[in-house]
């Protein structure tokens, strides 16, 4: 199947795949070849592609993936291989969002949301070793 990973400014990745491993909003979805069509909302997390014995990751920050034909379209705001994630700045990011003191909803919304993004890319950055 192909796979496809666009974000705004380039498309990241256009390749092959045995199989697709995806956060969504609301948990992990895998995708190998023949897999029903599908539109999902994603959530921030690690994007993983399985080509044979060889593996890529992505720390995926939010966007959408389609299904259809044997194509994954992934498109994202954000993408960053998990080779190039600076861990010493997701470390700071976690930092500054716990450090926050929130008193609307709205800024407990985004605390919360700050606090996951750095998770997520420290999460995808440790799976790579």
């Amino acid at each position: 199947m192909q796979c496809v990973l666009v974000t705004p400014e380039s498309t990241l990745l256009e390749a092959e795949a045995d199989f697709v491993a995806l956060t969504l909003f609301d948990g992990e979805l895998g995708i190998g070849p023949g897999h029903a069509p599908l539109i999902g909302r994603l959530g921030c997390g690690e994007m993983r592609i399985r080509q044979g014995d060889k593996q890529q990751r992505f720390y995926i920050d939010g966007g959408f993936v389609e299904v259809c034909d044997d194509v994954v379209s992934v498109l994202t705001g954000r993408a960053v291989a998990a080779e190039k994630i600076d861990r010493a700045a997701a470390e700071r990011l976690l930092d500054e969002a716990r450090r926050m003191s929130p008193r609307t909803p709205e800024q407990f919304a985004q605390r919360d949301r700050a606090a996951a993004q750095a998770r997520a890319q420290l999460r995808t950055a440790r799976s790579r070793d």
